[in-house]
């Protein structure tokens, strides 16, 4: 079974582009030694040959190996369109500096951008928190590529924001749903954490704008569940700080841990209910688990787009 990331680890990785491509091809290994034998990290480069067709870009190497007819595929005829949505806002760096919700989130982006190109997929990312703070072009270089981890690796080594700055997830959403040509697949990092159910409304109601615009959507709920969503905590008191508005309370989580897990666990179902409704992948990701979870996602929502 693949093992938890020691997400303090990653910051001695001086090179996250060679980080990723190892742990691309970690997963790939395990793809292949697993039940999971419907995918593959190949399938964007070939497909069947349809009798009739012209020979000329038969693959004969493969021939030679699976005694079957593969037609070689192109950029043109294979490329999928991937949008890397990163929520970077305040609660983002939660819970702590060396293992919190954006570093897990963005390993996860760079071993997903190095897949895409890997299949000759093109990927572009967007950062945000108020709004739009990194936005870059579409394309399925190695170039590209090697530009795209260079920005994420920054985001790694930068200080938390300051606070008070506000997450709109649903203003950027809108924004990005506006800009989007042609059809792809959006790939949302974020908490989704609103100041407010009304905020958190607006949020679900900008996804569903990508899917009017006819886009594919996979949501990576990031959270740190342990203490977000069954809010473990020793039995002592705590000074609890709003990282995006730093308001304090000071409170015994015994006194509110069944009233919170339960609000919570409400709002997660809505979620999942709202995204369900959308057609919208919905998938809650832990940091405190294998990565694994969120290259699966991708696989799946891949097929559906391709399919």
């Amino acid at each position: 079974m693949p093992q938890p990331l020691d997400l303090a680890a990653v910051r001695s990785f001086e090179n996250l582009e060679f980080l990723a491509r190892q742990l691309v091809e970690g997963f790939i290994t395990g793809l292949h030694q697993s039940p999971y034998h419907g995918f593959s990290v190949e399938f964007s480069e070939h497909r069947l040959y349809n009798p009739g067709e012209s020979t000329r870009h038969l693959d004969w190497k493969v021939f030679a190996r699976t005694d079957k007819l593969f037609v070689k595929r192109y950029e043109e005829e294979t490329n999928l369109r991937c949008h890397l949505l990163l929520d970077v806002s305040p609660s983002m760096y939660y819970p702590a500096p060396s293992h919190d919700k954006l570093r897990f989130s963005v390993l996860c982006a760079a071993a997903l951008t190095t897949l895409l190109q890997k299949q000759r997929d093109a990927v572009g990312l967007v950062t945000f928190a108020e709004q739009v703070e990194l936005q870059t072009p579409v394309r399925s270089t190695s170039t590209h590529r090697h530009t795209l981890l260079l920005t994420l690796q920054q985001l790694l080594e930068r200080p938390a924001p300051p606070q008070a700055a506000r997450t709109n997830v649903a203003g950027v959403i809108h924004t990005i749903a506006q800009q989007i040509p042609k059809r792809s697949l959006v790939v949302l990092f974020s908490d989704m954490l609103g100041r407010s159910p009304e905020e958190q409304t607006e949020a679900l109601a900008a996804l569903q704008h990508l899917r009017h615009q006819h886009h594919e959507v996979l949501l990576l709920h990031v959270m740190d569940r342990a203490t977000e969503a069954n809010f473990e905590f020793q039995d002592r008191p705590y000074l609890f700080e709003d990282l995006e508005t730093g308001q304090t309370v000071k409170l015994q989580p015994s006194q509110v841990r069944e009233q919170y897990q339960t609000t919570m666990r409400q709002y997660e179902q809505e979620l999942a209910l709202r995204c369900g409704q959308y057609k919208i992948d919905f998938v809650p990701v832990d940091i405190r688990e294998p990565f694994d979870k969120v290259l699966y996602a991708y696989l799946v929502k891949r097929g559906k787009v391709r399919g």
